[in-house]
C-alpha cells in the first residue's frame, strides 16, 4: 500500500498574502508614522535649500535644541494618556532651572548627580500637588495646572527677582554635558533618549503602565476593573514632575542664564509636541516615542525655518496648523473605531 502526503493547501498563500496585507495596514494605522514621514521630508528639503542645516554643526544643534523638550514630551504624554493635562511644566521647570543655579552658588563643590536628585525631587514634589490636587480635588486638570502655572511662577519671581545666573557660575564638567558628544551625540541628548526608553518599556510592558491608557480609554470602567484611578493619575503627574525637574536642571547646562522667566511659555510647545506626535488629546491613545518624534518635529520645524528665513510668524502658524490636523485625525479615527464597535456588536447580536 502506497502512501501519499497531502497535497500542500491551496489557501495558505492567500492566507499568508491575507495576514501580510493584515500587519502593513496595521502599521500604516501607527500615529508615528505620518510623523516620522513629515520630519524627513522636512530635513531633505532643508537640506536641499541649504546644505548646511545637515552639517556636523547643524546636526548638533538640533538635537541639542530637541533634547529638552523631548524629555518634557514624555512626561506631558504620560499625563494626557489619563485624559489629563499639566500646563505648569513651563514653570517647574524654571523653578528647577534656578535653584540649580542657585545650588552652584550657594554650595560651591556640590556634586553634579547630588544637583541632578535635588532638580528631579523638587519636581517631583511640584508634580506631586498638581496631581494630588486633580485627583483630590476633583477638579478638571486644565484649571487646576493654570493655577499652579502662576503659582510656581510667581514663588519663582519672588525668589529670583532679578538674580541670574550665568555660565560662568557653574562648573565646566556641568556645562560640559551640552558640549560634549559620543558617537555625535550631545550628552543630555542621550539622557533624553535614554529616557524615552525607560518610560516606552515601563508604559508598554508594566501593569502601571498599562492602567495609564485604560484610566484615559475610560475612567469610569477602568474603576469598575479594579484600577487604582487616583494612585495611577497621581503616578503620571509625580512622573511628569520628575521629569521636568531632570529636564530643569539640563536647562541650567545648556543654556547661558537662567532667571525669573526661564521656561515661560514653554507649557504650550509641549502640549504641542506630545499632540503633534499621536497621543490623543482626549486620552487613552498614543505613546511617549511618538512624543518624542513630535519633539523632534516641532523643534526642527523651527530650525529649518529659520534656516531657510523664513518670519517667525509662519512658524508659530505652521506649529498651530500641525496641532489643529492631529486633533482632528484622532477625532475621525475615533468615531471610525467606534461605528466599527458598533457593527460588530449588531453582528453579535
Amino acid at each position: 500500500m502506497t502512501l501519499t502526503s497531502p497535497a500542500p493547501s491551496q489557501e495558505t498563500p492567500p492566507k499568508t498574502a491575507r495576514r501580510a496585507t493584515r500587519d502593513f495596514a496595521s502599521v500604516l494605522r501607527w500615529r508615528e508614522i505620518p510623523v516620522t514621514i513629515a520630519l524627513i521630508v522636512l530635513v531633505g528639503l532643508t537640506y536641499l535649500a541649504n546644505p548646511l542645516f545637515l552639517s556636523q554643526q547643524g546636526v548638533k544643534d538640533l538635537l541639542l535644541n530637541a533634547t529638552i523638550v523631548i524629555i518634557l514630551a514624555v512626561g506631558q504624554a504620560m499625563v494626557i494618556i489619563t485624559r489629563n493635562v499639566d500646563l505648569s511644566i513651563g514653570s517647574i521647570l524654571g523653578i528647577v532651572a534656578f535653584s540649580t543655579g542657585t545650588l552652584f552658588v550657594a554650595v560651591p563643590g556640590i556634586p553634579i548627580v547630588l544637583v541632578f536628585l535635588t532638580g528631579m525631587a523638587l519636581g517631583a514634589l511640584l508634580g506631586a500637588v498638581n496631581g494630588l490636587l486633580v485627583t483630590i480635588a476633583k477638579v478638571p486638570s486644565l484649571v487646576i495646572t493654570l493655577g499652579t502655572l502662576y503659582i510656581y511662577r510667581g514663588l519663582n519671581n519672588a525668589w529670583a527677582g532679578g538674580t541670574q545666573y550665568f555660565a560662568g557660575d557653574r562648573p565646566d564638567n556641568f556645562g560640559a554635558l551640552s558640549v560634549d558628544t559620543i558617537a555625535g551625540f550631545p550628552l543630555i541628548t542621550l539622557i533624553a533618549i535614554v529616557v524615552v526608553v525607560i518610560v516606552a518599556i515601563f508604559m508598554a510592558s508594566t501593569r502601571p503602565g498599562r492602567d495609564l491608557y485604560a484610566i484615559g480609554s475610560d475612567p469610569e470602567a477602568a474603576k469598575l476593573f479594579g484600577i487604582p484611578v487616583t494612585r495611577r493619575v497621581l503616578l503620571a503627574f509625580l512622573s511628569n514632575g520628575i521629569l521636568a525637574g531632570l529636564a530643569g536642571v539640563l536647562y541650567a547646562s545648556r543654556f547661558n542664564s537662567v532667571g525669573a522667566t526661564t521656561g515661560t511659555g514653554l507649557e504650550f510647545d509641549i502640549v504641542a509636541a506630545a499632540v503633534v506626535g499621536g497621543v490623543a488629546i482626549f486620552g487613552g491613545s498614543g505613546t511617549v516615542a511618538g512624543a518624542a518624534i513630535g519633539a523632534l518635529l516641532l523643534t526642527t520645524i523651527t530650525s529649518a525655518l529659520t534656516a531657510i528665513r523664513v518670519d517667525k510668524f509662519w512658524q508659530q502658524a505652521i506649529v498651530g496648523l500641525l496641532i489643529l490636523a492631529a486633533i482632528i485625525i484622532d477625532r475621525v479615527a475615533r468615531i471610525r473605531t467606534q461605528k466599527k464597535l458598533r457593527l460588530s456588536e449588531a453582528r453579535d447580536v
